[in-house]
């Protein structure tokens, strides 16, 4: 889409999708078919925005930005879609509350009624944001600069079918995209029942959102420092995904044996609980830009959209796949858990057997000098 649009138009075009599926969940039907109806409709408009917002990243930094510059400005684009998503964990414990009775409310705010005005309140204040970010890039955006900022900004790339042709016939691209699509599906699968899978060990829903919005902040700060570093030393994109994915497997592993204290006599305290969830988030969360990096660097002159559109495909596939075995394993999560430090130590063994390159930033340097 950014290839054949350009950046303002997909831009566009992907608010404008944001603001009619969330306009649909805001429309006042008292009819509750009709209602489910719209809302799944406005779902799927705003899921097929989706893929633009998760993948613009890599192709808006290496159009406007320089090559000293482009990994932190890929941190900042990709992490920022994530600061979103450490704000859902606190929205939907804070302003909704539960109807299960995990949290001392009063048995009028726990009413039916009032739940459904809260959740109301909720989509309303989504719908204003979204038409606000339309307004703004309807008034000003443009799709690239007055003149290229490097060679690889200038440069011209590949047709889809040459594109998908070279992706899937590069054993390096196909190793670190599933060193990217295996840890991240997990992790975004579990993150999404993260408040079941603490109940069994006394947290609450509140304070899982909490835990889930501490580890998402914190992977931002890291990743943009991170991305930072790797700007100022370029050539080091593997070293700092192998601290990365090594701290991960120690932090998911630390956890997975925490929730099993029974067996592993582990102190199970809310100290232990937040650290090792917050430290995952971090080091998972942190890795994005550097993955997204090293995947244009692998494979260039392939369009940046098009590489991290594939990439974020298997990851999602990887999360729908746990998602449907929950379906039917629901009762117990210590499988689940099991499955974080697995995908990690299998993604830290794939970046170990990976040759890095660095074709991209290869061009840049002897053409421009």
């Amino acid at each position: 889409c950014f290839f054949i649009l350009g950046l303002r138009v997909t831009v566009l075009l992907t608010s404008s999708l944001m603001v009619l599926g969330a306009g649909l969940r805001c429309v006042p039907v008292s009819d509750l078919e009709i209602r489910k109806k719209l809302i799944h409709g406005g779902q799927l408009l705003n899921g097929l925005a989706g893929p633009t917002v998760m993948n613009a990243a890599p192709f808006l930094s290496t159009t406007w930005f320089s090559p000293d510059e482009r990994a932190t400005a890929t941190a900042i684009a990709s992490l920022l879609n994530y600061l979103g998503a450490a704000g859902a964990f606190l929205v939907g414990p804070l302003v909704v509350p539960p109807p299960n009775g995990t949290a001392q409310l009063l048995a009028s705010q726990s009413s039916a009624e009032h739940i459904k005005d809260r959740i109301e309140a909720v989509l309303y204040a989504e719908f204003g944001m979204v038409s606000l970010i339309f307004s703004a890039a309807l008034a000003y955006f443009p799709s690239r600069p007055p003149f290229p900022p490097s060679v690889a900004a200038a440069s011209q790339r590949l047709s889809y079918r040459r594109s998908f042709c070279r992706l899937l016939s590069n054993f390096r691209f196909l190793m670190i995209a599933l060193a990217y699509a295996i840890p991240l599906g997990v992790f975004s699968g579990w993150s999404g029942v993260l408040d079941l899978i603490l109940t069994p060990v006394h947290v609450s829903q509140v304070d899982a959102g909490w835990i889930g919005f501490w580890s998402i902040v914190g992977g931002c700060v890291v990743g943009i420092a991170m991305a930072r570093f790797a700007d100022f030393i370029r050539g080091m994109l593997k070293f700092i995904l192998l601290l990365l994915l090594s701290g991960a497997t120690l932090a998911s592993t630390w956890f997975t044996l925490t929730c099993l204290s029974s067996v592993t006599h582990l102190p199970l305290t809310t100290a232990t609980l937040y650290t090792s969830c917050i430290l995952l988030g971090i080091f998972l969360n942190s890795s994005v830009p550097i993955f997204f990096e090293l995947f244009v660097e692998t494979v260039y002159p392939v369009p940046e959209g098009i590489t991290c559109g594939v990439v974020t495909f298997l990851s999602n596939v990887f999360m729908g796949v746990l998602l449907f075995f929950l379906t039917f394993y629901h009762t117990e999560f210590s499988w689940f858990n099991w499955c974080l430090p697995g995908s990690c130590l299998l993604s830290l063994l794939l970046i170990l057997c990976f040759r890095e390159s660095y074709d991209r930033l290869y061009l840049d340097v002897v053409v421009s000098v």
